[in-house]
């Protein structure tokens, strides 16, 4: 007898093919059942519907009545920081809200591990809103943690570029010698035989930013050796972005890497439009054999760290050097200057918004006011220069800082977003539904606003196709095979939701805001959302590839 029937549903079955109506049976929190037609039939004299219940009943332990809505794989974000902030916030509201079960984390090159002190490792990463606990070294360590607290949604891991860096280097702009570039490359392997999904890069972050092409290169290839996944935050994103683009596609040709370019987007005015070219280079690449896709998120903001809008240089040696080099009147002259002759290219102060704020550092001094303000907002009320006062902002709160930044243009979003061969995904890391500060509403809404705007609303891509780019696309980059589509066999991770009312709630001024519209989520055939309601018991797990 199977433990759940849900009938009389619209099945998108993450393909991409049209939806139809159906059936869909679980047994032992997998798909053993999927059925077109509905479970009642039509009596012509009288015009109503004759329910199948007695038949239903004897096959089913339940049954779920999905009439009305849309039961589809359970989404999949290929692209977020959940590592960083799950442990605090092990429920995972945010996301399941949306419906999505998994989310790939580790990316832009960083992650939890490896890691020397795991207290170093928050403190780095104190813009995700890492809370941290627990004790580790490595990527095994770290998933016996997670998988202790019982996540609300499943993770597959990646191990960082950054993260490797820092382990056996140190924050430090030079290249690795012999024996540290060995042991990076034996880091890779490690968190590998520990059962991550990919290796990622963020060449636009120190310390990853100050890796050279080749040591890159050397990484890669030790990851495709062993079957991972090259996802990268590329070099630039603004007046460079097709060279770099170009970067990361030689990397993997070379390698002979699987590659996911992470957030495809054009920032700055100058700069729009580029996303066409870029997106005909990755056509090209695939055409000739390479094996690349993309994702973005479907919004013309960004959210990162402040400091990633300062010269390379600044961050040489890490958040202590930096400090040191911000209350040294010379050094913060030239930093000032540098970051000033980004604006109007691929920075504007008026879009740089204050996100969250670290503790207050030892200059007693806090900035807590300026949170939902832009770097232009704060200059002008501390009556000083934008660049000024983001770096009064940076000393006050020891260079923790948190952004959102309004700097691309909605045709690129919508270019992107429409192009088959990219995927959905919320570059975000906020899992709980309450909180501080003015995170970016994607971490509350990403799936939910593609499925109401950009669907519903604009037209611009189908349901099938949007669903299809949740599901199916972002297993495949995973080389999943038990899930990410409606089929018997399938883990029945599953979203249930009505395609006239799911929509995003959260905003850039009021982010704290669950999206609506998903009525019911399985995660491994377990309940975790009914009736629209979360469960207070948690079904994710850390999944290991292989």
């Amino acid at each position: 007898m199977l433990d759940l029937l849900i009938t009389n549903a619209r099945i998108v079955d993450g393909t991409g093919r049209p939806g139809f109506p159906g059936q869909v049976g679980i047994e032992a929190g997998r798909i053993t059942l999927v059925e077109q037609g509905l479970d009642h039939e039509m009596d012509d004299d009288r015009h109503r519907s004759v329910a199948k219940s007695d038949v239903e009943s004897k096959r089913a332990r339940r049954v779920l009545d999905a009439r009305g809505q849309v039961l589809s794989p359970g989404f999949i974000d290929l692209h977020s920081h959940a590592d960083f902030s799950i442990m605090s916030s092990p429920a995972a509201e945010t996301q399941l809200a949306q419906g999505v079960t998994t989310a790939l984390v580790g990316n832009c090159g960083s992650s939890p591990f490896p890691a020397r002190s795991v207290d170093a490792v928050q403190q780095d990463n104190a813009h995700l809103d890492a809370v941290l606990s627990g004790e580790w070294s490595d990527a095994q360590g770290y998933a016996d943690e997670v998988s202790s607290l019982v996540p609300g949604i499943n993770l597959a891991l990646q191990v960082g570029l950054s993260s490797i860096r820092n382990y056996v280097m140190g924050p430090v702009d030079e290249a690795p010698n012999d024996a540290q570039l060995k042991e990076m490359t034996e880091q890779v392997a490690r968190a590998a035989d520990a059962g991550v999904f990919g290796f990622s890069s963020g060449l636009i972050y120190a310390p990853g930013s100050y890796a050279r092409p080749a040591e890159v290169e050397a990484l890669v290839t030790e990851s495709a050796k062993r079957g991972l996944l090259y996802s990268t935050h590329m070099r630039n994103e603004s007046n460079m972005l097709l060279e770099a683009v170009g970067e990361a596609i030689e990397t993997a040709d070379r390698a002979g890497a699987k590659l996911e370019v992470s957030h495809l987007k054009s920032m700055g005015p100058e700069n729009y439009g580029l996303t066409v070219e870029a997106l005909r280079l990755i056509e090209k690449a695939r055409q000739r054999g390479l094996d690349i896709k993309a994702d973005v998120y479907p919004y013309t903001a960004s959210s990162t760290r402040l400091t990633s809008r300062l010269p390379g240089y600044a961050l040489d040696g890490g958040k202590k050097a930096l400090l040191e080099r911000l209350v040294d009147p010379q050094q913060r002259l030239s930093i000032g200057r540098d970051m000033a002759s980004r604006f109007g290219r691929d920075i504007d102060p008026e879009g740089v918004v204050i996100a969250s704020l670290g503790e207050p550092g030892s200059t007693g001094a806090e900035y807590y006011w300026t949170i939902g303000k832009s770097l232009a907002e704060i200059g002008r009320q501390e009556g000083c220069s934008a660049e000024e006062a983001a770096m009064r902002v940076l000393v006050a709160h020891d260079a923790s800082v948190g952004i959102v930044n309004h700097a691309m243009s909605p045709d690129d979003v919508a270019s992107v977003l429409a192009h088959p061969l990219v995927s959905v995904a919320s570059d975000g890391w906020t899992m709980s539904a309450t909180g501080t500060g003015k995170p970016h509403p994607r971490s509350f809404g990403t799936f939910a606003h593609v499925l109401g705007k950009y669907v519903r609303e604009d037209g611009l891509i189908s349901l099938e196709e949007a669903v299809r780019k949740m599901t199916s696309q972002p297993a495949e980059r995973l080389d999943f095979t038990d899930r990410g589509i409606v089929e018997v066999g399938r883990i029945a991770d599953i979203v249930i939701f009505d395609p006239d009312t799911i929509r995003q709630n959260a905003t850039y001024d009021d982010p704290w805001q669950l999206a609506t519209g998903v009525s019911t989520v399985l995660i491994h055939g377990n309940a975790a959302v009914e009736d629209g309601s979360i469960d207070n018991r948690r079904f994710g797990r850390v999944l290991r590839k292989g």
